[in-house]
């Protein structure tokens, strides 16, 4: 059975929406980014991330998924991509899903904005994904300490 694997739209936004609920899900992880919520970052008045979406030509379950958005290094000296979430089916891994929705990213994201790299994290306990992302030559960004501002600090810091 054929795979197709293309940006999401207004018709497969349910697609991802279900794919993202099973990710956070399956890593123990609240999803709050419900189909509003992506409707608004995907397809708004000022979009802010882009999504590519699998699954079966004739079917209607998603089998992976991949939610990105533009980043840009001066060390590197060009844009990227950042994958902010990878999604695979249960029953599909293994089968090079995974690889394929990099490779579909990474191709829309250089058509888009010269994309020259790709950035990701994962969880330090997630065994298998750290030996996937390793197989595909990714490496781990050392002298990194990744942070995060919400909450009452990101209004503090807003004046708020």
């Amino acid at each position: 059975m054929k795979i197709l694997i293309e940006p999401v739209n207004s018709d497969t936004l349910a697609f991802l929406d279900t794919a993202l609920n099973q990710l956070s899900t399956g890593m123990g992880d609240t999803h709050r980014a419900g189909a509003a919520t992506l409707q608004t970052a995907l397809f708004g008045e000022y979009p802010v991330c882009h999504a590519m979406i699998a699954r079966h030509a004739d079917g209607a379950t998603p089998l992976g998924a991949a939610l990105f958005s533009p980043v840009f290094s001066t060390v590197r000296g060009c844009a990227g991509v950042y994958v902010s979430d990878l999604w695979v089916s249960p029953e599909m891994r293994g089968q090079a899903l995974g690889k394929q929705l990099l490779a579909k990213v990474i191709k829309y994201a250089e058509d888009l904005w010269q994309a020259g790299y790709i950035r990701l994290a994962a969880y330090n306990d997630n065994a298998p994904a750290l030996a996937f992302y390793e197989k595909l030559g990714f490496e781990t960004v050392t002298g990194e300490t990744g942070l995060a501002l919400s909450g009452a600090p990101l209004r503090k810091l807003m004046g708020m």
